[in-house]
């Protein structure tokens, strides 16, 4: 009976550990856009006083509100056409059998596994040529060559798990291709769709080095590029106040994203672990 307490109070003190190492960052992050003056330098552990002045300067002195709208209205995008060319790929990769299929697949995985600087220069004279430089639409663009991909191979992945006795049934009743991906596939695919979704989402939230280099006005920029492009009073000065509240501010739709679709969120990162 000691011992079982023991591992359990283990058990607990780890789990306690983990927490803290995860949300203790966040949380001085948020005690710290609360501070002003030379309070920024002060190490504190508990909230001594709640000044909302970082926060109004963020959208006062800078176009934040504009930049959260353009991050917002680029995620969305990002995520309805990943989505709709993720689903429609995957359904032929999955349901098909063609010539060069693994191969189809086995490219798409290794576009993904790129690192952003490899494409960088390549994808910059690209977005030169269509004339979609400083524009949201030269940014979707972009962001399609790591989301999309993954996005095809983790749907494709969860459409084949789907039996395929319910797609003969419907074939013999006389259902296209479309009916059944529509009917059939997408509703079964819920939790797939959120998963990818949200990764999709959560990538072009956060995404830094293509907005830094494809957007030059403030208006045009997202939310990770208008961060590190805060200044103080003179060039050199970083108001760490304002730097935490916009990170702050930043952070909550991610978290509430995830808060909102965690039950779909888990059923997809764990569909297809079990079998039998």
């Amino acid at each position: 009976m000691m011992k079982r307490l023991l591992l359990k109070s283990l058990w607990w003190l780890l789990i306690g550990g983990l927490l803290m190492y995860l949300l203790f960052p966040f949380y001085y992050a948020l005690l710290t856009s609360f501070k002003s003056g030379s309070a920024l330098f002060r190490v504190d552990y508990l909230p001594h006083a709640f000044d909302v002045g970082n926060y109004r300067s963020i959208f006062i002195e800078q176009p934040f509100a504009r930049n959260i709208a353009n991050s917002t209205l680029l995620a969305l995008l990002v995520v309805v056409v990943s989505l709709s060319l993720g689903l429609s790929a995957a359904f032929a990769l999955s349901r098909f059998d063609f010539r060069g299929r693994g191969l189809l697949l086995g490219a798409l995985l290794s576009v993904a596994m790129l690192p952003q600087v490899a494409v960088l220069a390549g994808l910059f004279e690209l977005i030169r040529l269509l004339g979609l430089y400083n524009d949201l639409g030269g940014l979707a663009l972009s962001y399609m060559i790591f989301t999309l991909p993954f996005t095809v191979w983790l749907l494709t992945a969860f459409m084949r798990d789907l039996p395929v006795e319910i797609e003969e049934a419907a074939i013999m009743d006389g259902a296209s291709p479309w009916i059944r991906l529509t009917h059939i596939f997408l509703p079964l695919l819920a939790p797939a769709l959120v998963t990818s979704g949200l990764l999709a989402f959560i990538a072009a939230w956060n995404e830094f080095l293509f907005a830094l280099t494809f957007t030059m006005a403030d208006t045009q920029r997202t939310v990770p590029v208008a961060i590190a492009m805060i200044t103080g009073a003179s060039e050199h000065e970083i108001p760490w106040g304002q730097v935490t509240a916009a990170s702050v501010v930043v952070t909550l739709p991610l978290i509430a994203l995830v808060l909102v679709f965690q039950r779909r969120l888990v059923a997809g990162l764990t569909a297809g672990a079990v079998k039998g």
